[in-house]
């Protein structure tokens, strides 16, 4: 695993593209502070500027490099949630300014899966993680249902865990405002 880390953090030092393994299903990802790699996955996924992609870190101390005033409560719904759990949070800061939705907002999850973790606690960024398909198309379950337009249109795909056989699901989605009000995306 710590080889396919080092090999994955060099591609996003570059300003490269990965497809690898995360809490949830397969993501495409890069460094979420550079415009131009945020650029290359909006190419690869066919996707729109304006529809917002979220971004990993490994740990909720973290939060407050990207996000002007994180709630209270936001730290506590992360230490209690069992499944994983993005949240969106106003005023997004330190990111790449074509990764943050138009009224300013972004979703972050702390991801506790080891490879993502230990990928986003080495790069000392947050990275990238969006569905690994074109846009609109059917989101898949397991490494072997990725198309191949998208294995052959990243700088680099994670040799970890594409053996996985269980169905992955995508992470739940809240959207927390300043005040603290609770908004449910998807369950």
């Amino acid at each position: 695993m710590q080889q396919e880390i080092n090999k994955a953090i060099d591609i996003l030092r570059k300003g490269g593209v990965i497809l690898y393994p995360t809490d949830t299903i397969w993501g495409i990802g890069c460094d979420a502070t550079n415009s131009e790699a945020v650029e290359k996955i909006y190419k690869i996924k066919q996707r729109a500027e304006s529809k917002a992609m979220l971004v990993l870190i490994n740990d909720s101390s973290e939060l407050d490099k990207y996000v002007e005033s994180v709630p209270d409560i936001a730290y506590e719904l992360i230490d209690v949630t069992v499944k994983p759990l993005t949240i969106i949070y106003d005023d997004a800061i330190g990111l790449a300014s074509n990764l943050i939705a138009s009224d300013g907002s972004v979703g972050i999850r702390v991801t506790k899966e080891e490879f993502s973790n230990q990928l986003c606690k080495r790069l000392k960024k947050p990275i990238v993680s969006t569905s690994a398909n074109i846009s609109g198309e059917k989101t898949p379950a397991t490494f072997r249902e990725i198309d191949n337009a998208i294995l052959d249109s990243v700088d680099y795909v994670v040799n970890y865990r594409q053996d996985d056989d269980y169905a992955l699901k995508s992470s739940e989605i809240i959207k927390l405002s300043k005040s603290g009000t609770i908004k449910i995306i998807r369950k």
